[in-house]
């Protein structure tokens, strides 16, 4: 029996999902080791060869591949803990992280101080040279001022240095030039690119994503050798492969020299288990975890991906799957502020101490501790009974806030979960109601090991008719990683437009994608059989500031003049359905092109042939247990289910709790769940 594991390393705990050579998967837990996120992978490892019955040593040798959803980039980047970079510009243009694309404000926002750059002023030095539009030399690179610069850069103790020329997409050779003189005067320093790291015509967002990926750089190395040592430790002999923020997977050499498609790259794997569990067309993910809450949105049953992910007050510069996301989890701490107002989050208690019901220590009231008190989660079985909770420190812990509200203990319970919930509809709405869309219309997908108990109440306020609990629910991202494809993007610079369409241009440009997503899927050890590759281009009204991507078939790689008619109007229904209008007698630029290589690997689509037996006889619950009910003020006693003795086409009525080793599902009144074929549990609302 051989295995191919997936482990999603979270703010509380690190999620292990286990497939081997039959499709049979299993879910393992482990606390998350802040600091050693390395040792925590290896104990999960631990965790999962036990469950087994086999010794780590044997197990690790039966693995073939793991893939690794990674925070670690991602934490750098939001607690500003990121290397000194130094940042080398085209001269003149200085400001180009000061100016950014010149973003509009809120209406009522009249007094903001700009923020800061993302590299500072002291840190970015620039150099004499100059490319045009046209990739034509109009003024030679002064190597003086290059070397001038590494000396300055030497002198700072710059850890990492980022290189943004103008017009580097067009010819690169000035900034190939600058890159050899670095690597002469600073050995040893990684230097980033902006036309290789982001190949596209906006100078901020080319010239901010090379001054992002320099600044993680050093620190996705060394995780990834840590790791990789950590893994050799083990004896272990198969394929690594990490997470990257289009959804897909990379081989790990392939991450080291693009680090930035790390940020941001567990969240985005919900989404993609989603779209895999369910054939919907229009799904909202949400994913709570024990410190954030984490909510993507799928449309036509297609990921979206947006080219606007912000970190703090700067664009992350490449495009990335769009998930959101807010400090909610199980973790969350409530308190009551000044103004006597419930608060829940953002401070999390995370895996170090943890709610107080952890008995590690932590004191301070946490979304967790509530769930306990409420009576829906049971703390004899959490994790499957294999971690117990404490009762009594979570009613200690809830108690500073009854008596800070002048309630009861069970009424500041609900409070902290209500208050919780509407935290988490708030970012629901964010990518659904404010971008147009009807949450009401869509089928709702949970993830994470705490979005069960809260779903029904959520349901609710969002008006909600269809919901589903996968049976890996609590690890929906690592599910995700486990069945993704291997996937990379490439792009290129090419201007032209319908009233003159340059063919040929497009084309070669065509060519050189295809030829590099070849490579990088032949890298990654995806047979030609196995390869797929979508087409996508840039694209905008004559003198619009921005572009949109419309995606295109091409069968062959290659466009002809025939072909342009098709894409002009793909051009004109994608504005029109971003932005409800649309003008058919506009000339139309095309003024980038892009490639999403994808690798489908062996063995990822396994799962779908394990099937659950169908249901025999009437349902029955494990126990009976007390929950409070706001409703009526008083605790009421619900039947508890088993989730894994249900078969498939069970069917059961809310109010109820279903437990599964990982997780708890909460179903109201009104709330008619039933059990598909592969375990998972979907409710409509009736």
């Amino acid at each position: 029996m051989t295995y191919q594991v997936c482990i999603d390393i979270g703010g509380t705990f690190t999620d292990c999902l286990v497939s081997n050579s039959k499709g049979e998967i299993a879910i393992f837990k482990s606390p998350t080791t802040p600091g050693e996120f390395e040792k925590g992978f290896i104990d999960v490892l631990h965790v999962a060869a036990e469950g087994y019955g086999l010794m780590p040593a044997d197990f690790m040798k039966k693995i073939e591949l793991v893939v690794h959803g990674s925070t670690v980039s991602t934490n750098a980047l939001v607690e500003r803990k990121t290397v000194k970079v130094g940042l080398v510009l085209t001269e003149g243009h200085q400001d180009i992280l000061v100016l950014r694309e010149g973003p509009r404000k809120g209406a009522f926002q009249w007094r903001l101080n700009y923020p800061d750059p993302y590299v500072p002023r002291h840190l970015t030095k620039t150099v004499a040279g100059r490319i045009d539009a046209r990739g034509r030399e109009l003024a030679p690179l002064s190597l003086d001022d290059v070397r001038k610069a590494a000396s300055e850069f030497r002198a700072l103790g710059v850890e990492a240095v980022a290189v943004g020329l103008l017009w580097s997409v067009v010819n690169p050779a000035h900034e190939l030039a600058v890159r050899a003189i670095l690597e002469q005067e600073l050995p040893g320093i990684p230097i980033t690119l902006s036309h290789e790291i982001n190949p596209m015509p906006r100078e901020y967002k080319r010239i901010i994503a090379a001054a992002i990926d320099a600044s993680i750089n050093p620190i996705v190395r060394t995780y990834i050798e840590k790791l990789k040592t950590a893994l050799d430790e083990e004896d272990f002999a198969g394929e690594l492969l990490l997470a990257n923020c289009v959804g897909g997977m990379m081989p790990l050499a392939d991450m080291i020299r693009k680090p930035i498609y790390s940020v941001m790259s567990g969240p985005t794997l919900a989404p993609m288990a989603a779209l895999a569990l369910s054939d919907e067309p229009d799904i909202i993910v949400g994913d709570m975890g024990g410190t954030t809450f984490d909510v993507s949105a799928l449309r036509d049953h297609q990921i979206i991906v947006t080219p606007d992910s912000m970190i703090h007050n700067d664009s992350l510069g490449i495009p990335k799957v769009d998930v959101r996301s807010v400090g909610a989890g199980g973790g969350s701490i409530a308190f009551v502020d000044e103004g006597g107002l419930l608060r829940v989050g953002p401070r999390s208690a995370g895996a170090r101490p943890g709610p107080a019901c952890y008995g590690k220590g932590g004191t301070e009231p946490t979304v967790t501790d509530a769930n306990v008190v409420l009576g829906i989660v049971d703390p004899d079985y959490f994790l499957g009974g294999k971690m117990k909770l404490e009762r009594e420190l979570a009613e200690a812990a809830v108690d500073k806030i009854a008596e800070r509200l002048g309630v009861t203990r069970e009424q500041a319970a609900y409070a902290i979960y209500t208050t919780s919930n509407h935290n988490m509809v708030a970012a629901i709405e964010e990518i659904t109601v404010r971008e147009g869309i009807n949450p009401r219309d869509s089928f709702f997908v949970c993830g994470g090991g705490a979005t069960a108990i809260h779903i029904a109440e959520m349901a609710d306020i969002l008006g909600l008719k269809r919901y589903m609990v996968p049976r890996f629910m609590a690890g929906l991202s690592a599910f995700g990683g486990l069945i993704c494809d291997i996937r990379s993007e490439e792009s290129a610079v090419l201007l032209t437009s319908d009233a003159n369409f340059n063919v040929d241009g497009v084309n070669q440009a065509l060519k050189r994608l295809r030829q590099a997503g070849d490579s990088f899927l032949a890298e990654a050890g995806v047979a030609p059989d196995n390869r797929q590759f979508e087409f996508s281009f840039l694209g905008r009204y004559e003198y619009q500031s921005f572009e949109i991507e419309v995606p295109f078939e091409s069968k062959d790689g290659t466009l002809s003049a025939d072909d342009l008619p098709g894409l002009v109007e793909a051009f004109h229904k994608m504005h029109e359905r971003i932005y409800s209008i649309r003008a058919d007698n506009d000339v139309v630029e095309f003024t980038a092109w892009k490639l999403r290589a994808i690798g489908k690997r062996s063995g990822q689509d396994l799962w779908q042939k394990n099937t659950l037996a169908v249901q025999s006889g009437d349902i029955k619950p494990k126990a009976r247990r007390g929950i409070y009910q706001q409703e009526s003020g008083r605790v009421e006693t619900v039947p508890v289910y088993e989730m894994a003795e249900l078969g498939a086409g069970a069917r059961l009525a809310g109010p109820c709790l279903v437990e599964a080793e990982t997780f708890t599902a909460y179903l109201k009144n009104q709330h008619r769940g039933e059990i598909d074929q592969y375990g998972n549990l979907v409710v409509d609302i009736i």
